[in-house]
């Protein structure tokens, strides 16, 4: 088994190997991941923060020893807390980094940080000013920033700066946390889950008090959301049809 570290600001994960082929995922500066198979162009990486599995350039990583990912396996996670900051380099150039990016490495990539970073468990609270960070960021499908985000990128990223683990995709996501019945039982801070015609999980959002909700529908936006589900008052109509709310923390 091999072992890597994104030592770039956001690098695309593809679903095959290919520059042309769809981006299912990112890593962002500092993540560390295992090397399942390597070829001459394109690794498939299983990343270490959600076990999530695609193909990333052999260009775009930064190879490390098995010690050192499991050192950085055990370590405390610390992130970057700021929407976009910068490492500096040896050579004094500077990496323009995202709001998330792990800095647990920065030793190792021979970088220097100075800026602001959070880590350990916040409470339950902090989840909504968290997301509010996002607000109005564009949508990109397999976005994990505020230059492009996807629904679950958004709440796993959320969760991420707060010190709790979720899945990459909805539909993994709404496997873990309690269901609750109604969504008067709901706290700002849980997830709120809907699915397609075909009743597959397809979009996840974070509740907020009085019955909002923080979500990506184009943007980072806030939405009224009741039992049918997400009501957009500019389209005068509901967009999402609502499946479960799950208690995560």
């Amino acid at each position: 088994m091999q072992y890597g570290i994104c030592p770039l600001s956001i690098v695309p994960l593809r679903e095959t190997t290919s520059n042309n082929s769809e981006m299912v995922s990112q890593v962002l500066y500092g993540e560390h991941f295992k090397i399942l198979e390597e070829r001459a162009q394109w690794s498939r990486i299983r990343v270490a923060f959600d076990n999530f599995e695609a193909w990333i350039s052999n260009k775009q990583l930064l190879k490390i020893p098995e010690e050192t990912y499991f050192q950085l396996d055990r370590a405390t996670p610390k992130y970057s807390a700021d929407l976009f900051d910068f490492v500096t380099d040896h050579n004094g150039h500077l990496i323009t980094i995202p709001i998330g990016a792990s800095l647990n490495a920065t030793g190792l990539l021979n970088h220097h940080f100075e800026g602001h970073s959070v880590s350990g468990e916040k409470p339950k609270m902090e989840i909504v000013k968290t997301a509010l960070l996002y607000l109005n960021s564009p949508y990109a499908w397999g976005g994990k920033s505020p230059l492009g985000i996807d629904c679950s990128g958004l709440t796993q990223m959320v969760y991420k700066l707060n010190g709790y683990q979720l899945n990459r995709n909805s539909a993994d996501q709404a496997k873990q946390g309690e269901p609750l019945s109604f969504i008067e039982e709901s706290e700002a801070g849980d997830l709120a889950f809907f699915d397609d015609k075909e009743g597959i999980i397809d979009h996840v959002g974070i509740m907020m008090n009085d019955n909002y909700i923080i979500h990506v529908d184009g943007k980072v936006r806030i939405d009224r959301i009741d039992h049918s589900g997400i009501f957009n008052a500019e389209l005068k109509r509901h967009t999402h049809q609502l499946r479960v709310i799950k208690k995560i923390i």
